[in-house]
């Protein structure tokens, strides 16, 4: 145990940065504290990186307090739109978000997304298929899945063109990660 927030790695092995997580976490808390409008959002949160360095926070145990702090703030922000603008805009708008995802799941399995540049390093296709085919069915056919199960999706890796290229999945993802949370 550190005297952070978080447990720490031994001292051989790499884990987040513990001042930058310390500093990330307390300004989120005095934002989040500070009230609705704030300058922290559910995508500043999400979209947060930290140093890796030996003897620093336990990666896990950062990503899932990350997981609740997105959370909470998405729960700021139905709160308060729906307070503006009623449950039914709230619906609405996750619809049309919803609705942005389907270009990409109707395409067929291997051709979802491009491939990386060159020999670069990418994700196995078959892998992200299957997880677009649960997004599709919890769509479709109201089959459960939630923001937790996509955010800890994990796929293998490939390399050249026969792979999804990582950017462009990881922003996919993100997207239908914000659409399942606007619905928990």
């Amino acid at each position: 145990m550190s005297d952070g927030m978080f447990r720490t790695v031994s001292g051989l092995k790499q884990g987040y940065d513990p001042d930058e997580v310390d500093d990330f976490f307390t300004h989120a808390r005095q934002v989040y504290e500070a009230g609705p409008s704030s300058g922290l959002s559910s995508k500043d949160v999400r979209g947060v990186a930290f140093d890796m360095v030996r003897g620093g926070y336990v990666t896990a145990a950062v990503d899932a307090a990350l997981d609740r702090l997105e959370q909470a703030f998405v729960a700021r922000q139905r709160a308060e739109f729906v307070q503006r603008n009623g449950q039914d805009a709230w619906m609405a708008k996750l619809s049309e978000q919803a609705r942005t995802l389907y270009g990409r799941l109707s395409r067929p399995d291997g051709d979802r997304f491009a491939a990386p540049e060159g020999r670069q390093q990418g994700y196995e296709p078959a892998d992200v298929d299957a997880l677009c085919h649960r997004l599709v069915a919890y769509f479709d056919k109201g089959t459960p899945l939630s923001a937790a199960e996509v955010r800890a999706a994990t796929f293998r890796s490939r390399r050249g063109r026969n792979a999804y290229a990582e950017q462009s999945v990881d922003a996919f993802l993100a997207r239908a990660v914000e659409v399942l949370l606007g619905v928990e």
